[in-house]
């Protein structure tokens, strides 16, 4: 289901949100395994992201595959979700963006991209920047949170950032977006370091238990032995 969104200095009928969730990379940093399907709690990560985007009310979600494609589709398979493989996963995230964003309907009036190697993550989070996109500043089309001066993710935007990323060059993401555009980025200081929170190496997998007490576990298959 849909948002009433206020923001912008108007009050918009209903705002049609869709989600773009990324999952394409190789995991090369993590001895090339597919970061989604660490388990939190028994839970694919990739799962985690869903059930928390279907919770904030999602009413379109598009996932982006590439590397490990059927094994991730396997994961996610009774999700009600699009899913779009990147042929080239390796032309970098921006070409796994582009195509989530082209997979989108043309009905929705906002757009959230997520990752999908986010472990903390909640739908609360979600309603959270929805919420900050509903009181953005005038003027402002991207919402991006950020903790302690840093950047972190989701980010969302209007529609009409998205018609513009897809009309520019194959090289045009939303972080050049924002950096050709900085006046119209709002970025949303938060102290909620689950924006921060991704795994990129098994030392970020060593750091987020120290942490945080949660324990990141590869699917038995998965498992590297000494």
């Amino acid at each position: 289901m849909g948002c009433i969104l206020k923001g912008g200095g108007g009050l918009y009928s209903r705002v049609a949100v869709g989600a773009v969730l990324l999952a394409a990379g190789s995991g090369s940093r993590m001895g090339h395994r597919p970061k989604s399907l660490l388990e939190l709690g028994g839970v694919p990560l990739i799962r985690r992201q869903l059930i928390a985007l279907s919770g904030a009310g999602m009413d379109e979600v598009v996932v982006v595959l590439g590397h490990y494609a059927d094994r991730i589709e396997e994961a996610v398979k009774e999700f009600p979700v699009t899913l779009v493989r990147n042929p080239d996963p390796d032309a970098g995230q921006i070409s796994s963006l582009r195509l989530g964003l082209q997979a989108l309907s043309p009905k929705l009036d906002a757009v959230l991209v997520a990752l999908a190697d986010q472990p903390l993550i909640n739908s609360q989070d979600i309603n959270d920047l929805i919420g900050a996109y509903k009181k953005r500043p005038t003027g402002t089309q991207v919402v991006q949170p950020t903790v302690d001066g840093l950047p972190g993710n989701p980010v969302m935007f209007s529609t009409e950032v998205r018609e513009q990323i897809l009309a520019g060059a194959a090289n045009v993401g939303c972080r050049q977006w924002q950096s050709a555009h900085p006046d119209q980025v709002h970025h949303w200081a938060c102290s909620n370091n689950r924006y921060r929170t991704d795994v990129d190496t098994l030392e970020d997998i060593a750091a987020l238990a120290a942490r945080t007490g949660h324990q990141l576990k590869w699917p038995a298959d998965l498992m590297v032995t000494a």
